[in-house]
Order: C-alpha cells, then sequence, then structure tokens
C-alpha cells in the first residue's frame, strides 16, 4: 500500500518488496496529474522489478494491472473489515480481498483490530485470495499463516523496519 505518509521512503520501500509482490497506489490527495505522474514513475519501478501495479480511487491510470476498491479491468481488489463485506466484495468480483485491520494500525488510530481469532473467523471458507493488512510485519504475518493467509500488506512494515 502507498500513501502521502511515505515521502520519499516510497522508493526504498519498492526496491525492497520480493519480486512478483504486489502494490496498490493510493496516493489519494494529490492532484489528477501529479497522481499520474507519480503512478507513472511507481509504474517503472514495478515493471522493472516485476510488481504487480494495481491504482486505488476512481481514476484509472496507464499501465495499471487492475484496480482496488474501485471499477476497473484487470485484477480486482477491496478491503473488508467485515464477514458481510467480504462477501459483497466477492459477489461484486473481488478476486482478492485485503482483510483489516488484524492488528491495531496508524492508518486508523482507534479502529478496533480484529486480533488473530476475528480474523480467523472472517476469512473461514473464503474461496478468495486474502491479504491481511493492518498493522501487519513479518511476526505477525507469521501468526496468521494457519488461516491460509496468501499474504500480507503494510505502509509501516515498509519504510520502518530493514528485516
Amino acid at each position: 500500500m502507498t500513501d502521502e505518509r511515505m515521502g520519499d521512503a516510497l522508493w526504498e520501500a519498492l526496491e525492497r518488496l520480493p519480486r512478483e509482490s504486489g502494490v496498490v497506489f493510493r496516493h489519494y490527495s494529490l492532484p489528477v496529474a501529479e497522481r499520474r505522474a507519480l503512478f507513472a514513475r511507481v509504474r517503472k519501478v514495478a515493471q522493472r522489478r516485476g510488481l504487480v501495479l494495481v491504482r486505488a480511487g476512481i481514476e484509472p491510470m496507464r499501465g495499471e494491472a487492475g484496480s482496488h476498491a474501485a471499477p476497473g479491468r484487470g485484477i480486482r481488489t477491496a478491503p473488508a473489515h467485515t464477514r458481510r463485506e467480504a462477501i459483497a466484495a466477492l459477489r461484486a468480483g473481488a478476486e482478492a480481498l485485503f482483510i483489516s485491520p488484524a492488528f491495531p494500525t496508524r492508518s486508523h488510530p482507534g479502529a478496533r483490530a480484529l486480533g488473530r481469532s476475528r480474523f480467523g473467523m472472517l476469512v473461514r471458507g473464503l474461496d478468495v485470495p486474502v491479504i491481511a493488512l493492518g498493522g501487519m510485519d513479518t511476526r505477525k504475518a507469521a501468526s496468521l499463516r494457519p488461516f491460509g493467509i496468501y499474504g500480507w500488506a503494510a505502509i509501516d512494515a515498509w519504510t520502518k523496519a530493514k528485516d
């Protein structure tokens, strides 16, 4: 996940992602022209590194592999915070779900985190790749592996820790 808080740490984070990882380009607050220009820069890094790049937001971007929580072509991902939202997203055509907040997160201060048990109940039986989001790092991702997560997403984990 990208956002404005990353600043120039975005570039190091993109370089640290494992090949074939995905990037959800957010940066909602930028004016359209600036957002497109930044997306183009991120797309070049993604192509060079073999990363899958999808955009969030309603404005389509040239070279996107898909969209997150928005209409579009290609890969369609969606967020879900409840079982009801997960099922609605699947019915709307989502091919992967970002389940959040798994743990307390700076992105949503004060939001009630799911924790391991509620996360596990929410994802049980979902026939779609599940990506854990919210307060994630490698240790927390490992704790959710028994629930069959496909992967995990983060902002701070990629801009702070070097492991």
